[in-house]
C-alpha cells in the first residue's frame, strides 16, 4: 500500500523575483539603498543583491539577519529586543544575530523562507522586508 507523502510550499524562482523586485521598489520609494537577502526555511542563500555604494559589511549583515529569521521562524528584531532587555544568552544561540531587519516568510503557519535587508536604518530594513512579503502574499 503506497504511503501519501506530505507536500510543502517553497520559494520558487518566480516568488524570489517578486520578493526582490518589491524590496527594490520599497527601498527606492524610501530613498535608501540596501542589500537584499532571501533564504529558504533553513537559512540557505537563495538570492543576494547589494546596492551600489553600500559597504561590503551589508552582505554579511543581510545574510545573518535572514538566516536568523528563517531558522528561528521569527523576526530578527526579537533577538535585538532580547539583547536590549539584558538577555546576553541570546548571543550564544547558534546563528544569532540580534539586529532588526529580517522577517520570516510564512504560509499557513509554516516558515518557507526569510528576507533580510541591510544598509538603511534597521527599522527601515524591516519595513522593506515587510513590503516585499506583503507583495508576495498579497
Amino acid at each position: 500500500m503506497p504511503i501519501e507523502l506530505p507536500s510543502r510550499k517553497f520559494l520558487n524562482l518566480e516568488a524570489i523575483k517578486i520578493l526582490a523586485a518589491a524590496a527594490e521598489r520599497e527601498a527606492a520609494a524610501r530613498n535608501v539603498y540596501v542589500t537584499i537577502c532571501i533564504t529558504d526555511e533553513s537559512g540557505n542563500l537563495l538570492f543576494l543583491q547589494k546596492a551600489d555604494g553600500l559597504g561590503l559589511n551589508t552582505i554579511e549583515f543581510a545574510q545573518r539577519k535572514a538566516k536568523y529569521a528563517a531558522v528561528y521562524a521569527r523576526p530578527s528584531a526579537i533577538a535585538e529586543e532580547q539583547l536590549k532587555g539584558g538577555n546576553m544568552g541570546v548571543l550564544l544561540f547558534p546563528g544569532a544575530f540580534p539586529l532588526r531587519g529580517a522577517l520570516p516568510i510564512k504560509i499557513d503557519g509554516q516558515t518557507i523562507g526569510a528576507i533580510g535587508c541591510s544598509g538603511a536604518p534597521s527599522e527601515v530594513d524591516e519595513m522593506i522586508c515587510q513590503a516585499a512579503i506583503d507583495t508576495l502574499l498579497g
